[in-house]
Protein backbone atom coordinates (compact mmCIF):
# COMPACT_ATOMS: atom_id res chain seq x y z
CA UNK A 1 0.00 0.00 0.00
CA UNK A 2 1.57 3.48 -0.63
CA UNK A 3 2.75 4.86 2.05
CA UNK A 4 1.39 8.69 0.76
CA UNK A 5 -2.19 7.41 1.03
CA UNK A 6 -1.58 6.27 4.67
CA UNK A 7 -0.10 9.36 5.83
CA UNK A 8 -3.04 11.41 4.33
CA UNK A 9 -5.59 8.93 5.87
CA UNK A 10 -3.81 9.09 9.26
CA UNK A 11 -4.15 13.28 8.60
CA UNK A 12 -8.02 13.29 7.87
CA UNK A 13 -8.02 10.79 10.55
CA UNK A 14 -6.70 13.43 13.06
CA UNK A 15 -8.25 16.06 11.69
CA UNK A 16 -11.63 14.66 12.39
CA UNK A 17 -10.49 14.10 16.16
CA UNK A 18 -9.33 18.15 16.15
CA UNK A 19 -13.08 18.62 14.88
CA UNK A 20 -14.35 16.73 17.70
CA UNK A 21 -12.43 18.37 20.63
CA UNK A 22 -13.40 22.27 18.82
CA UNK A 23 -16.54 21.44 19.56
CA UNK A 24 -16.36 19.39 22.87
CA UNK A 25 -14.30 21.80 24.08
CA UNK A 26 -16.62 24.73 24.00
CA UNK A 27 -18.11 26.21 27.50
CA UNK A 28 -15.26 24.06 29.45
CA UNK A 29 -13.89 24.54 32.79
CA UNK A 30 -10.63 23.69 33.76
CA UNK A 31 -12.62 20.75 35.74
CA UNK A 32 -13.87 19.59 32.59
CA UNK A 33 -10.57 18.66 31.85
CA UNK A 34 -10.94 15.98 34.98
CA UNK A 35 -14.83 15.17 35.19
CA UNK A 36 -16.45 15.67 31.80
CA UNK A 37 -18.50 18.00 33.53
CA UNK A 38 -20.45 15.12 34.76
CA UNK A 39 -22.63 14.69 31.75
CA UNK A 40 -21.70 12.02 29.43
CA UNK A 41 -24.44 9.77 28.22
CA UNK A 42 -23.84 6.70 29.34
CA UNK A 43 -24.53 5.05 26.31
CA UNK A 44 -21.34 6.86 24.16
CA UNK A 45 -19.45 6.10 27.50
CA UNK A 46 -19.81 1.99 27.16
CA UNK A 47 -19.09 2.15 23.63
CA UNK A 48 -15.81 4.04 24.01
CA UNK A 49 -14.42 2.13 26.60
CA UNK A 50 -14.51 -0.80 24.32
CA UNK A 51 -11.60 0.95 22.23
CA UNK A 52 -9.92 2.24 25.00
CA UNK A 53 -9.92 -1.64 26.91
CA UNK A 54 -9.10 -3.46 23.33
CA UNK A 55 -6.53 -0.81 22.04
CA UNK A 56 -3.45 -2.05 19.72
CA UNK A 57 -2.59 -4.61 22.41
CA UNK A 58 -5.79 -6.73 21.63
CA UNK A 59 -6.51 -5.49 18.12
CA UNK A 60 -2.82 -7.08 17.23
CA UNK A 61 -1.87 -9.41 19.84
CA UNK A 62 -4.97 -11.78 20.59
CA UNK A 63 -5.18 -12.76 16.71
CA UNK A 64 -1.34 -13.73 16.97
CA UNK A 65 -1.51 -15.07 19.46
CA UNK A 66 -4.17 -17.77 18.59
CA UNK A 67 -1.11 -19.61 16.76
CA UNK A 68 0.71 -20.35 20.21
CA UNK A 69 -1.86 -20.16 23.24
CA UNK A 70 -5.15 -21.34 20.75
CA UNK A 71 -8.48 -20.26 22.48
CA UNK A 72 -7.30 -20.12 26.09
CA UNK A 73 -7.74 -16.67 26.12
CA UNK A 74 -11.26 -17.12 26.77
CA UNK A 75 -10.84 -18.28 29.85
CA UNK A 76 -9.66 -15.30 31.24
CA UNK A 77 -12.56 -13.32 29.55
CA UNK A 78 -15.07 -15.61 31.27
CA UNK A 79 -13.02 -14.20 34.71
CA UNK A 80 -13.14 -10.73 33.17
CA UNK A 81 -17.04 -10.45 33.25
CA UNK A 82 -17.30 -11.76 36.66
CA UNK A 83 -14.77 -8.85 37.54
CA UNK A 84 -17.50 -6.39 35.59
CA UNK A 85 -20.31 -7.30 37.66
CA UNK A 86 -18.12 -7.05 40.90
CA UNK A 87 -16.95 -3.41 39.72
CA UNK A 88 -20.81 -2.33 38.87
CA UNK A 89 -22.04 -3.40 42.44
CA UNK A 90 -19.56 -2.93 44.80
CA UNK A 91 -17.32 -0.37 43.34
CA UNK A 92 -18.95 2.40 41.65
CA UNK A 93 -21.43 3.05 44.66
CA UNK A 94 -18.43 3.69 46.71
CA UNK A 95 -16.97 5.92 44.16
CA UNK A 96 -20.30 8.12 43.52
CA UNK A 97 -21.21 7.97 47.12
CA UNK A 98 -18.26 9.35 48.43
CA UNK A 99 -18.09 11.98 44.69
CA UNK A 100 -14.02 11.34 44.10
CA UNK A 101 -12.19 12.43 41.62
CA UNK A 102 -9.30 10.32 42.21
CA UNK A 103 -10.12 6.98 42.96
CA UNK A 104 -7.74 6.56 45.21
CA UNK A 105 -8.98 9.28 47.53
CA UNK A 106 -10.53 6.59 49.15
CA UNK A 107 -8.20 4.73 50.67
CA UNK A 108 -7.02 8.52 52.48
CA UNK A 109 -10.30 7.77 54.23
CA UNK A 110 -9.98 4.60 54.91
CA UNK A 111 -5.84 3.60 56.02
CA UNK A 112 -4.25 7.08 56.03
CA UNK A 113 -2.32 9.72 53.38
CA UNK A 114 0.68 7.44 53.47
CA UNK A 115 -1.43 4.50 52.07
CA UNK A 116 -2.98 7.22 49.79
CA UNK A 117 -0.35 7.75 48.16
CA UNK A 118 1.23 4.63 47.88
CA UNK A 119 -1.92 3.51 46.23
CA UNK A 120 -1.97 6.44 44.13
CA UNK A 121 2.37 5.94 43.06
CA UNK A 122 1.56 2.16 42.00
CA UNK A 123 -1.09 3.53 39.44
CA UNK A 124 0.90 5.84 38.25
CA UNK A 125 3.58 3.41 37.46
CA UNK A 126 1.37 0.75 36.19
CA UNK A 127 -0.44 3.35 33.99
CA UNK A 128 3.04 4.53 32.35
CA UNK A 129 4.42 0.84 31.36
CA UNK A 130 0.83 -0.01 30.39
CA UNK A 131 -0.12 2.82 27.93
CA UNK A 132 3.55 2.80 26.74
CA UNK A 133 3.50 -1.08 25.95
CA UNK A 134 0.40 -0.43 24.20
CA UNK A 135 1.46 2.55 22.02
CA UNK A 136 4.86 1.03 21.34
CA UNK A 137 2.82 -1.80 19.29
CA UNK A 138 0.92 0.84 17.06
CA UNK A 139 3.35 2.89 16.75
CA UNK A 140 5.70 0.17 15.12
CA UNK A 141 2.96 -0.80 12.87
CA UNK A 142 2.85 3.03 11.90
CA UNK A 143 6.36 3.08 11.55
CA UNK A 144 6.61 0.06 9.47
CA UNK A 145 3.37 0.53 7.21
CA UNK A 146 4.43 4.77 6.33
CA UNK A 147 7.23 6.41 8.17
CA UNK A 148 10.08 3.76 6.99
CA UNK A 149 9.26 5.36 3.31
CA UNK A 150 9.97 8.54 4.25
CA UNK A 151 13.09 7.69 6.39
CA UNK A 152 11.84 8.82 9.59
CA UNK A 153 13.41 7.92 12.42
CA UNK A 154 11.23 5.66 15.35
CA UNK A 155 11.62 8.05 17.83
CA UNK A 156 10.37 10.88 15.83
CA UNK A 157 7.15 8.75 14.73
CA UNK A 158 6.85 8.54 18.72
CA UNK A 159 6.77 12.04 19.45
CA UNK A 160 4.50 13.04 17.06
CA UNK A 161 1.92 11.11 17.95
CA UNK A 162 2.47 12.01 21.78
CA UNK A 163 2.62 15.81 20.07
CA UNK A 164 -1.47 14.95 17.97
CA UNK A 165 -2.46 13.65 21.35
CA UNK A 166 -1.45 16.75 23.34
CA UNK A 167 -3.12 18.97 20.46
CA UNK A 168 -6.67 17.39 20.97
CA UNK A 169 -6.36 16.78 24.93
CA UNK A 170 -5.16 19.22 26.62
CA UNK A 171 -8.08 21.79 26.94
CA UNK A 172 -11.12 19.51 28.08
CA UNK A 173 -9.25 16.02 28.88
CA UNK A 174 -11.37 13.34 29.45
CA UNK A 175 -14.56 15.68 28.26
CA UNK A 176 -13.05 15.23 24.55
CA UNK A 177 -11.50 11.94 24.85
CA UNK A 178 -15.26 10.33 25.96
CA UNK A 179 -16.40 11.25 22.42
CA UNK A 180 -12.92 10.52 20.58
CA UNK A 181 -13.19 7.42 22.26
CA UNK A 182 -16.39 6.26 20.54
CA UNK A 183 -15.33 7.41 17.31
CA UNK A 184 -11.64 4.92 17.29
CA UNK A 185 -14.14 1.81 18.72
CA UNK A 186 -16.03 2.70 15.54
CA UNK A 187 -12.58 1.87 13.26
CA UNK A 188 -11.00 -0.78 15.12
CA UNK A 189 -14.25 -3.00 15.10
CA UNK A 190 -14.87 -1.83 12.04
CA UNK A 191 -11.34 -3.02 11.09
CA UNK A 192 -11.67 -6.40 12.23
CA UNK A 193 -14.91 -6.56 10.51
CA UNK A 194 -13.72 -6.26 7.05
CA UNK A 195 -10.31 -8.65 7.69
CA UNK A 196 -12.92 -11.24 8.05
CA UNK A 197 -15.04 -10.83 5.16
CA UNK A 198 -12.07 -10.23 2.87
CA UNK A 199 -10.15 -13.75 4.49
CA UNK A 200 -13.99 -15.36 4.51
CA UNK A 201 -13.88 -14.66 0.67
CA UNK A 202 -9.89 -15.95 -0.24
CA UNK A 203 -11.04 -19.05 1.86
CA UNK A 204 -13.79 -19.44 -0.85
CA UNK A 205 -16.13 -19.87 2.69
CA UNK A 206 -19.67 -18.39 3.42
CA UNK A 207 -20.47 -17.06 6.49
CA UNK A 208 -21.63 -20.71 8.33
CA UNK A 209 -18.86 -22.57 6.76
CA UNK A 210 -16.68 -19.79 8.05
CA UNK A 211 -18.18 -20.69 11.72
CA UNK A 212 -18.00 -24.31 11.63
CA UNK A 213 -13.95 -23.63 9.82
CA UNK A 214 -12.95 -21.32 12.93
CA UNK A 215 -14.90 -24.25 16.19
CA UNK A 216 -13.76 -26.85 14.03
CA UNK A 217 -9.64 -25.97 13.56
CA UNK A 218 -7.39 -27.57 15.89
CA UNK A 219 -6.58 -23.76 17.56
CA UNK A 220 -10.02 -23.79 19.06
CA UNK A 221 -9.21 -25.30 22.20
CA UNK A 222 -11.22 -22.95 24.74
CA UNK A 223 -10.72 -24.81 27.90
CA UNK A 224 -6.67 -26.11 29.95
CA UNK A 225 -7.05 -28.73 32.50
CA UNK A 226 -2.97 -28.57 32.88
CA UNK A 227 -2.43 -27.48 36.27
CA UNK A 228 1.10 -26.22 35.80
CA UNK A 229 0.58 -24.58 32.97
CA UNK A 230 0.76 -20.78 33.14
CA UNK A 231 -2.83 -21.62 30.97
CA UNK A 232 -4.61 -23.58 33.37
CA UNK A 233 -8.30 -22.82 33.82
CA UNK A 234 -8.46 -22.10 37.12
CA UNK A 235 -5.49 -19.81 36.66
CA UNK A 236 -7.20 -17.71 33.82
CA UNK A 237 -10.58 -17.25 35.14
CA UNK A 238 -9.25 -16.48 38.79
CA UNK A 239 -7.03 -13.83 37.25
CA UNK A 240 -9.50 -12.71 34.96
CA UNK A 241 -11.42 -11.69 37.31
CA UNK A 242 -8.94 -10.06 39.52
CA UNK A 243 -7.36 -8.52 36.82
CA UNK A 244 -10.25 -6.73 35.59
CA UNK A 245 -11.12 -5.88 39.11
CA UNK A 246 -7.72 -3.99 39.22
CA UNK A 247 -7.30 -3.02 35.08
CA UNK A 248 -10.53 -1.30 34.80
CA UNK A 249 -12.25 -1.00 38.81
CA UNK A 250 -9.03 0.23 40.36
CA UNK A 251 -7.74 1.98 37.26
CA UNK A 252 -8.32 6.49 37.20
CA UNK A 253 -8.17 6.04 33.38
CA UNK A 254 -10.62 3.53 33.29
CA UNK A 255 -12.90 4.75 36.44
CA UNK A 256 -12.40 8.33 35.05
CA UNK A 257 -14.42 8.03 32.05
CA UNK A 258 -17.28 6.04 33.89
CA UNK A 259 -17.52 8.50 36.87
CA UNK A 260 -18.17 10.92 34.02
CA UNK A 261 -22.13 9.64 33.68
CA UNK A 262 -24.90 11.24 35.01
CA UNK A 263 -25.49 9.03 38.57
CA UNK A 264 -24.82 5.87 39.42
CA UNK A 265 -27.42 3.94 38.03
CA UNK A 266 -26.27 5.00 34.41
CA UNK A 267 -22.49 4.30 35.27
CA UNK A 268 -23.65 0.80 36.63
CA UNK A 269 -25.31 0.69 33.01
CA UNK A 270 -22.02 1.41 30.91
CA UNK A 271 -20.14 -1.10 32.73
CA UNK A 272 -22.58 -4.03 32.48
CA UNK A 273 -23.17 -3.13 28.95
CA UNK A 274 -19.27 -2.43 28.12
CA UNK A 275 -18.49 -5.94 29.92
CA UNK A 276 -21.32 -7.57 27.23
CA UNK A 277 -19.69 -6.12 23.98
CA UNK A 278 -16.51 -6.14 25.17
CA UNK A 279 -16.25 -10.37 25.50
CA UNK A 280 -18.21 -10.75 22.44
CA UNK A 281 -15.35 -8.59 20.45
CA UNK A 282 -12.63 -10.48 22.08
CA UNK A 283 -13.92 -13.68 20.71
CA UNK A 284 -14.18 -12.18 17.60
CA UNK A 285 -10.78 -11.30 16.90
CA UNK A 286 -9.54 -14.73 18.36
CA UNK A 287 -12.01 -16.32 15.77
CA UNK A 288 -10.15 -13.99 13.37
CA UNK A 289 -6.82 -15.26 14.33
CA UNK A 290 -7.68 -18.27 13.43
CA UNK A 291 -8.57 -17.19 9.87
CA UNK A 292 -5.03 -15.49 9.33
CA UNK A 293 -3.22 -18.20 9.94
CA UNK A 294 -5.24 -20.55 7.82
CA UNK A 295 -4.79 -17.89 4.88
CA UNK A 296 -1.16 -17.84 5.44
CA UNK A 297 -1.00 -21.85 5.26
CA UNK A 298 -3.03 -21.88 1.98
CA UNK A 299 -1.23 -19.35 0.28
CA UNK A 300 2.08 -20.58 1.56
CA UNK A 301 3.08 -17.33 3.35
CA UNK A 302 6.13 -17.97 5.85
CA UNK A 303 5.75 -17.25 9.26
CA UNK A 304 8.89 -16.98 11.23
CA UNK A 305 9.33 -20.20 13.95
CA UNK A 306 11.85 -20.77 16.67
CA UNK A 307 11.71 -24.58 18.09
CA UNK A 308 8.76 -25.28 15.81
CA UNK A 309 6.66 -22.76 17.79
CA UNK A 310 5.59 -19.15 15.91
CA UNK A 311 7.34 -15.91 17.63
CA UNK A 312 6.96 -12.44 16.74
CA UNK A 313 3.13 -13.01 16.44
CA UNK A 314 1.97 -9.44 16.93
CA UNK A 315 3.38 -8.97 13.44
CA UNK A 316 0.92 -11.26 11.77
CA UNK A 317 -2.36 -9.42 11.31
CA UNK A 318 -0.27 -6.11 10.25
CA UNK A 319 1.46 -8.30 8.07
CA UNK A 320 -0.99 -9.80 5.99
CA UNK A 321 -3.62 -6.53 6.22
CA UNK A 322 -0.81 -4.51 4.09
CA UNK A 323 1.07 -6.90 2.16
CA UNK A 324 -1.86 -9.55 1.01
CA UNK A 325 -5.40 -8.49 1.52
CA UNK A 326 -5.73 -5.59 -0.87
CA UNK A 327 -6.58 -1.61 -0.82
CA UNK A 328 -10.10 -2.22 1.91
CA UNK A 329 -8.55 -4.22 4.27
CA UNK A 330 -5.41 -2.09 4.17
CA UNK A 331 -7.36 1.06 4.73
CA UNK A 332 -9.62 -0.50 7.32
CA UNK A 333 -6.46 -1.51 8.84
CA UNK A 334 -4.49 1.37 9.06
CA UNK A 335 -7.63 3.60 10.42
CA UNK A 336 -7.98 0.24 12.89
CA UNK A 337 -4.21 0.77 14.33
CA UNK A 338 -4.60 4.49 14.29
CA UNK A 339 -7.38 4.41 16.40
CA UNK A 340 -5.79 2.15 18.72
CA UNK A 341 -2.93 4.78 19.03
CA UNK A 342 -5.05 7.08 19.89
CA UNK A 343 -7.21 5.87 22.08
CA UNK A 344 -5.22 3.88 24.36
CA UNK A 345 -2.60 7.04 24.80
CA UNK A 346 -4.46 9.24 25.04
CA UNK A 347 -6.99 8.36 27.96
CA UNK A 348 -4.04 7.06 29.96
CA UNK A 349 -2.42 10.52 29.59
CA UNK A 350 -5.07 12.69 30.86
CA UNK A 351 -5.64 9.58 33.71
CA UNK A 352 -1.99 10.11 34.81
CA UNK A 353 -2.30 13.70 34.73
CA UNK A 354 -5.69 13.75 36.91
CA UNK A 355 -4.40 11.46 39.64
CA UNK A 356 -0.66 13.19 40.17
CA UNK A 357 -1.98 16.94 39.80
CA UNK A 358 -4.89 15.68 42.76
CA UNK A 359 -2.99 13.08 44.82
CA UNK A 360 0.24 15.06 44.44
CA UNK A 361 -0.44 18.21 43.85
CA UNK A 362 -4.01 19.34 45.50
CA UNK A 363 -4.37 21.17 42.66
CA UNK A 364 -8.41 20.98 43.66
CA UNK A 365 -7.34 24.13 45.85
CA UNK A 366 -5.79 26.07 43.49
CA UNK A 367 -6.61 28.88 41.91
CA UNK A 368 -7.78 28.37 38.16
CA UNK A 369 -4.77 30.01 36.43
CA UNK A 370 -2.70 28.03 38.74
CA UNK A 371 -4.59 24.81 37.76
CA UNK A 372 -4.05 25.34 34.18
CA UNK A 373 -0.54 25.79 34.42
CA UNK A 374 0.15 22.82 36.78
CA UNK A 375 -2.48 20.44 34.45
CA UNK A 376 -0.34 21.08 30.98
CA UNK A 377 3.19 20.94 32.83
CA UNK A 378 2.12 17.68 34.23
CA UNK A 379 0.47 16.10 30.88
CA UNK A 380 4.02 17.34 29.55
CA UNK A 381 6.01 15.44 32.28
CA UNK A 382 3.91 12.05 31.70
CA UNK A 383 4.34 12.81 27.93
CA UNK A 384 8.42 12.35 28.24
CA UNK A 385 8.02 9.40 30.90
CA UNK A 386 5.85 7.26 27.99
CA UNK A 387 8.24 8.30 25.43
CA UNK A 388 11.50 7.33 27.85
CA UNK A 389 9.50 3.56 28.03
CA UNK A 390 8.74 3.08 24.96
CA UNK A 391 12.13 3.92 23.87
CA UNK A 392 14.20 1.45 26.34
CA UNK A 393 11.36 -1.24 24.96
CA UNK A 394 11.35 -0.56 21.27
CA UNK A 395 13.06 -3.98 20.56
CA UNK A 396 11.39 -6.41 22.73
CA UNK A 397 8.96 -9.29 20.11
CA UNK A 398 6.40 -11.31 21.21
CA UNK A 399 2.63 -10.83 22.09
CA UNK A 400 2.60 -7.79 24.01
CA UNK A 401 -0.74 -8.40 25.88
CA UNK A 402 0.82 -10.65 27.91
CA UNK A 403 4.07 -8.87 28.51
CA UNK A 404 1.40 -6.19 29.94
CA UNK A 405 -1.01 -8.62 32.29
CA UNK A 406 2.18 -10.14 33.70
CA UNK A 407 3.22 -6.49 34.73
CA UNK A 408 0.13 -5.55 36.27
CA UNK A 409 -0.34 -8.74 38.49
CA UNK A 410 3.05 -6.94 40.40
CA UNK A 411 1.82 -3.30 40.02
CA UNK A 412 -1.64 -3.74 40.72
CA UNK A 413 -1.51 -6.72 42.72
CA UNK A 414 -0.66 -4.77 45.99
CA UNK A 415 -3.36 -2.03 45.03
CA UNK A 416 -6.23 -4.83 44.89
CA UNK A 417 -5.13 -6.09 48.07
CA UNK A 418 -5.48 -2.79 49.62
CA UNK A 419 -9.22 -2.42 48.06
CA UNK A 420 -10.21 -6.34 48.93
CA UNK A 421 -8.69 -5.08 52.85
CA UNK A 422 -10.47 -2.32 52.81
CA UNK A 423 -14.01 -2.83 51.47
CA UNK A 424 -14.42 -5.96 53.17
CA UNK A 425 -12.83 -5.82 56.18
CA UNK A 426 -13.00 -3.39 59.40
CA UNK A 427 -9.60 -3.98 60.70
CA UNK A 428 -7.12 -0.71 61.38
CA UNK A 429 -3.66 -1.29 59.95
CA UNK A 430 -0.69 1.31 60.64
CA UNK A 431 -0.94 3.39 57.81
CA UNK A 432 2.89 4.22 58.13
CA UNK A 433 3.93 0.55 57.35
CA UNK A 434 1.71 -0.01 54.05
CA UNK A 435 3.70 1.45 51.71
CA UNK A 436 6.67 -1.43 52.88
CA UNK A 437 4.26 -4.06 52.45
CA UNK A 438 3.21 -2.48 48.78
CA UNK A 439 6.66 -2.03 47.71
CA UNK A 440 7.84 -6.15 49.47
CA UNK A 441 4.94 -8.17 48.34
CA UNK A 442 5.42 -7.55 44.27
CA UNK A 443 8.98 -9.07 45.15
CA UNK A 444 8.45 -12.08 47.11
CA UNK A 445 5.65 -12.89 44.55
CA UNK A 446 8.40 -12.59 41.65
CA UNK A 447 10.91 -14.72 43.82
CA UNK A 448 8.05 -17.15 44.32
CA UNK A 449 7.11 -17.34 40.66
CA UNK A 450 10.51 -17.60 40.13
CA UNK A 451 11.26 -20.79 42.30
CA UNK A 452 8.18 -23.10 41.85
CA UNK A 453 8.91 -22.88 38.10
CA UNK A 454 12.22 -23.93 39.14
CA UNK A 455 11.34 -26.81 41.64
CA UNK A 456 7.63 -27.74 40.99
CA UNK A 457 7.67 -26.45 36.87
CA UNK A 458 4.78 -24.76 38.05
CA UNK A 459 3.92 -21.45 36.45
CA UNK A 460 2.08 -18.85 38.28
CA UNK A 461 1.21 -17.53 35.04
CA UNK A 462 -1.80 -13.93 35.43
CA UNK A 463 -2.10 -15.53 38.62
CA UNK A 464 1.01 -13.91 39.95
CA UNK A 465 -1.75 -11.06 40.36
CA UNK A 466 -3.49 -13.33 43.04
CA UNK A 467 -0.30 -14.23 45.07
CA UNK A 468 0.51 -10.67 45.44
CA UNK A 469 -2.99 -9.63 46.01
CA UNK A 470 -3.09 -12.24 49.42
CA UNK A 471 0.42 -11.62 50.57
CA UNK A 472 -0.20 -7.79 50.20
CA UNK A 473 -3.89 -8.75 52.69
CA UNK A 474 -1.89 -10.76 55.07
CA UNK A 475 0.63 -8.11 55.29
CA UNK A 476 -1.96 -5.92 56.20
CA UNK A 477 -3.13 -7.99 58.99
CA UNK A 478 0.25 -9.03 60.50
CA UNK A 479 0.64 -4.90 60.68
CA UNK A 480 -3.04 -4.45 62.67
CA UNK A 481 -3.25 -1.81 64.95
CA UNK A 482 -4.15 -2.59 68.86
CA UNK A 483 -6.56 -0.60 70.35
Amino acid sequence: MNATLILIIIASYFGTLMIISHFVSKKSSEESFYTGDRKSPWQVVAFGMIGAVLSGVTFVSIPGMVGTNYFYYLQFVFGNVVGYVFITYVLIPIYYNLKLVSIYTYLESRFGIRTYKTGSLFFLISQSFGAALRLLLAAKILQYAVFDAFNVPFYLTVLMILVLIWMYTHRSGIKTIVWTDTLQTFFLLMAAIVTIYVTKDALNLNFSETISTVTNHKYFKVFNWDFNSGSNFFKQFISGILIAVAMVGLDQNMMQKTLTCKNKKEAQRNVLTFSLILAITQFLFLGLGVMLYLYAEKFGIQLEVENGKFINTDALFPMLSLNHFGMLASVSFILGITAASFSSADSALTALTTSFTHDFLDIQHKNPKEKKRLKNRVLFGFSVVIFTIIMLFSESKGDVISTIFKVAGYTYGSLLGLYIFGIFTKIKTKDAAIPFICILTPLITYFLNHYFILWFNFDFGFMNIFVNALLTVIGLIIMKRRN
